[in-house]
């Protein structure tokens, strides 16, 4: 992982501003100097020329039966999943269960991009919440990771990275330029798995200029 802050702060990261824990996130985004815009209608996706309006989006954590009542008006569902299927997005608890494409416990829609299979609310309610430091596939010390009412990823598929467990179960997860946690790292003080999403954003950005140079 780079820690490439000239190329990553030149970019807007959208926050999906419907509910859930989306000013951490812009406030954790501001510390690393970047731009953040909070998204709270499809429209607000696209530019007038149909491209991205942001060059990354955060799914944040929340309740995804919530969110999904607000995705479910005026195409907001249909032109996420479009938008996901190529943008760098980042989804944390309410998020991972949003982007992953089988959700149990109970089953759920979801926007069906990140090949793994979830279990909402598999480590009990809020009161079970906790707080870990674990290892991780990240450069440095062990990260800290807060869990609210966390989900479980119960299966990743072949072209999933696994980056950070709980018990053997995965908790940070990346798949091309997917990038998913059950835990919450924007309630936390280390800057480092928004960091890793920053680079993937700047990796993708480098990417989609060599191809259209090509």
């Amino acid at each position: 992982m780079t820690n490439n802050r000239t190329a990553s702060s030149s970019a807007t990261v959208g926050i999906l501003a419907l509910q859930g824990a989306y000013e951490a996130h812009a406030k954790t985004l501001a510390a690393l100097d970047v731009t953040t815009r909070l998204i709270r209608t499809p429209d607000q996706l696209f530019t007038l020329e149909g491209t991205p309006s942001v060059d990354g989006l955060i799914i944040p954590g929340g309740e995804s039966t919530t969110m999904l009542k607000f995705l479910e008006r005026n195409g907001f569902l249909e032109s996420l999943s479009s938008l996901v299927r190529t943008l760098p997005t980042f989804g944390t608890c309410a998020g991972a269960i949003l982007l992953a494409n089988d959700v149990q416990n109970p089953p759920q829609i979801s926007l069906s991009a990140l090949d793994i299979t979830i279990e909402r609310n598999a480590y009990g309610r809020q009161i079970d919440s906790s707080i870990l430091t674990a290892p991780t596939k990240l450069p440095g010390a062990p990260l800290e990771m807060v869990f609210i009412r966390a989900p479980r990823i119960t299966r990743t598929g072949p072209e999933v990275e696994t980056l950070a467990t709980r018990d053997e179960f995965p908790v940070l997860v990346r798949q091309g330029h997917l990038l998913a946690a059950t835990f919450h790292p924007e309630l936390g003080h280390d800057l480092r798995v928004h960091q890793l999403f920053l680079d993937l954003i700047a990796s993708h950005r480098v990417h989609s200029h060599a191809t259209v140079d090509s």
